[in-house]
């Protein structure tokens, strides 16, 4: 099941190192740009790149095959 008329942003850091996805549904004739500025303010970004830190990638799928 979706939800209709989600759309995806990227919002970036201040400092313009970081990036996050933002999922919002924004009614018509909203500035998006001027609610994505006041996300990416309001956005705990060292929380989010203490999340990254801690995630650590599994690699899922067709294995390196080891030679015999």
């Amino acid at each position: 099941m979706r939800i209709p008329n989600l759309k995806r942003y990227r919002i970036q850091s201040p400092d313009g190192k970081h990036t996050a996805t933002l999922a919002a549904v924004l009614p018509k004739g909203t500035d998006v740009g001027a609610y994505l500025a006041e996300a990416s303010k309001r956005h705990d970004w060292a929380a989010h790149e203490e999340a990254q830190k801690l995630h650590t990638k599994v690699r899922v799928g067709q294995q390196k095959q080891r030679k015999r």
